[in-house]
Parts: C-alpha cells; structure tokens; sequence
C-alpha cells in the first residue's frame, strides 16, 4: 500500500471514529439528564460550555449541574419523563465539529404519555484530551418559527470533508 494512499485510508478512519464518538456522546444525554445524573450532564461539556435552551442560558458546568439538579427538572424526571434526541448530522471541521439534530420530551401523565415540547438542536462541539465536548448548544422550540428552522439548517454550508 502506498503512503498516499495509506494516509487517505487513516483519515477516513479518524473522521469514522470521531463521527461515532460525537454521536455516542449526544445520544448519552437524554439518559443521564433523565436519570438526574447531573455530574456526568455536566461533563458532557467543555468547562466554560454554554447551553442555550428556550430563555435558560446555562454558562460552564456548574450551571448545567444545577440545572439537572433544579426544582424544575426534577418534577419532570419524578413524574416520568424521556429526552430523546433524534440522530444528528455531524461536520467535522478539524478538532472542531457542528452537529444537528431535534429533540422530544416526553411526559408521562395518568392517562399516558404525550410529547410535552419538540426541538430543534444546534451543537458546537470541541477536541478536548479527554475526548469530543459540546461547547455550545442552543435548542428552540419546533413551534412554526424560523428560529428552530434556522437551527436545523445552521452546519449545511460546512462541508463533509
């Protein structure tokens, strides 16, 4: 095998493997966050990552810590309740990657479960020495306003490599 064609070979194998992990650690949220597991939330994170959700601006893992740990989120998880976000489309850019996907919480209620609110997810996320982080993410509400759309097409310009 020729180095040229070796090092293409590498490549591709290095964008698999990142592409896999970026999409191991999204998937992992919904079942820590549901769990109330607020450490491992946290370290989801880069450590000045910020989470932009619907008027709850989070800065830094201590403040997403909190968030899992707040009077709010732990009614939703005491009564029932599943995060699930969808599969995202991931562009890697180097160390750097975006990543998009939408969103369901969903709610149990005494006669079942009902999805509570749908959303439209934007990811930054980071190479870190400890592996890929979200160092921004910003989720609106899929509710007919441009706003949640432009989130779903915020990587489509970056290319594939």
């Amino acid at each position: 095998m020729d180095e040229e064609r070796l090092a293409r070979l590498e490549e591709r194998m290095r964008r698999l493997e990142d592409e896999g992990e970026i999409a191991r650690l999204l998937a992992s949220y919904g079942p820590f966050v549901d769990a109330g597991a607020a450490a491992e939330v946290a370290q989801l994170w880069t450590e000045d990552g910020i989470y932009d959700v619907e008027g709850w601006h989070m800065r830094g893992r201590a403040d997403i810590h909190a968030m899992v740990e707040s009077a709010a989120h732990r009614s939703l998880i005491d009564t029932g309740c599943t995060h699930f976000l969808g599969p995202a489309r991931i562009v890697l850019e180097g160390d750097e990657a975006t990543a998009v996907c939408e969103s369901l919480l969903v709610r149990h209620y005494d006669d079942g479960y009902r999805v509570w609110r749908a959303g439209a997810n934007s990811f930054r996320l980071t190479r870190t020495p400890a592996g890929w982080r979200i160092s921004r993410r910003v989720t609106r509400a899929l509710d007919g306003g441009p706003e949640a759309r432009d989130l779903l097409l915020d990587n489509t310009s970056r290319t594939d490599g």
